[in-house]
């Protein structure tokens, strides 16, 4: 008997410091490492996005389990510092109905959202691509809630800007020239073609395909969706409605034939900063910055942001947002995605300090690091 009660002793001894252990406070960033929730399991929001509301951050990303289509739908994670993360459940379930556009096994990434201050809803959009057609459909998708944290209600899903020309568009552009869709990619003809328009024509009445996004709301609460399209060959700007659930006729191209994905943006000073990725797969490679005093352009190209070891692979990463810190003036996190295509639930999430030099953003590697650091 005594042996018995000793046998159960030790248990909760265990299970009462395993609790412990799950609930322990972190208090710095360790990029790279397994960041766990408040249940001491691996946060499951990759490709994901910050909203900061009524005093607490919340971060949405893409669920991922043993494959990087959508089993689950999109997962919510709330905390008031940063550092620890309370799992809120799923904000945006995959649909049942194997008719619906968010079907289990549809491809949902990259979700953003952000606060609708006129309606009063918080609105999620991300990319979507349908069950069974790879890469094909290339749209973007919005759901709303009432509440931060869901449930997200499906709305429809788009192929931004049908019938509509991009700001500054030639008029030459805009017809077709004999030809040119047989031109070999990457060669300088090629790529005047793609600046001249050759993709935006391809898709002007079917609407420009939209890949990896981001959202950005401005200080005047203009909502604007910046997007992969043309075949992830170029960055479209689009200006959403008042309501953030459409698209106005408002957009630009940036870097045509540039093949820029992965775009996440932050304003200082009244100026705008873009960070990207090239396009490599599933692998990592150099990340790109631009900057411009408008979000209509021109668009000035930086360079990779990065610096020291590993630059030219992003530090094993690929950017996802940029995360303003509530409260601390001029503080940007850089937020990015480890991919572990093999095994998706084990992708790491890399959070670096921005730092602004000679009107560059630079982003450089920490072991660990703190709010303080800024």
């Amino acid at each position: 008997m005594r042996y018995t009660k000793y046998i159960v002793t030790l248990g909760l001894l265990f299970l009462s410091l395993k609790s412990v252990s799950q609930t322990q406070k972190l208090t710095n960033f360790t990029p790279g490492e397994i960041w766990k929730d408040n249940e001491g399991n691996h946060i499951n929001a990759h490709g994901g996005g910050v909203l900061y509301s009524n005093g607490t951050y919340y971060w949405f990303g893409e669920h991922k389990g043993s494959t990087n289509d959508a089993r689950v739908g999109v997962t919510c994670y709330s905390s008031k510092d940063l550092y620890n993360w309370k799992n809120e459940g799923v904000a945006l379930p995959v649909s049942k109905d194997p008719n619906s556009e968010i079907t289990s096994g549809s491809v949902i990434e990259r979700p953003k959202v952000i606060y609708n201050k006129k309606t009063k809803k918080y609105v999620m959009w991300f990319h979507l691509e349908l069950k069974g057609q790879g890469y094909k459909a290339a749209r973007t998708a919005v759901a709303t809630s009432d509440k931060p944290i869901g449930p997200y209600v499906f709305v429809r899903s788009y192929r931004p800007n049908v019938g509509n020309w991009p700001k500054g568009f030639n008029e030459e552009w805009k017809k077709n020239v004999p030809g040119e869709d047989t031109l070999k990619w990457w060669t300088p003809k090629w790529r005047e073609a793609v600046k001249g328009g050759l993709f935006v024509r391809r898709d002007f009445a079917r609407g420009q395909m939209a890949r990896d996004m981001q959202l950005f709301v401005d200080d005047d609460g203009k909502g604007y969706h910046i997007h992969s399209s043309e075949d992830n060959l170029t960055l479209h700007v689009s200006e959403l409605t008042d309501d953030y659930l459409d698209f106005t006729s408002n957009y630009i191209t940036i870097a045509p034939a540039g093949h820029n994905e992965a775009p996440a943006l932050f304003k200082q000073n009244g100026v705008y900063y873009l960070i990207t990725s090239g396009c490599t797969g599933w692998d990592p490679n150099a990340a790109r910055s631009f900057k411009a005093t408008s979000m209509w352009g021109p668009w000035e190209s930086l360079g990779n942001p990065c610096i020291g070891k590993d630059a030219d692979i992003t530090f094993d990463s690929q950017s996802t947002y940029i995360l303003p810190v509530a409260g601390k003036k001029d503080a940007f996190i850089f937020m990015a995605d480890r991919w572990r295509p093999k095994n998706p639930i084990d992708g790491r999430y890399i959070w670096l300090p921005i730092k602004l030099e000679n009107g560059k953003p630079v982003l450089e590697w920490k072991d660990k690091w703190t709010l303080n650091d800024f």
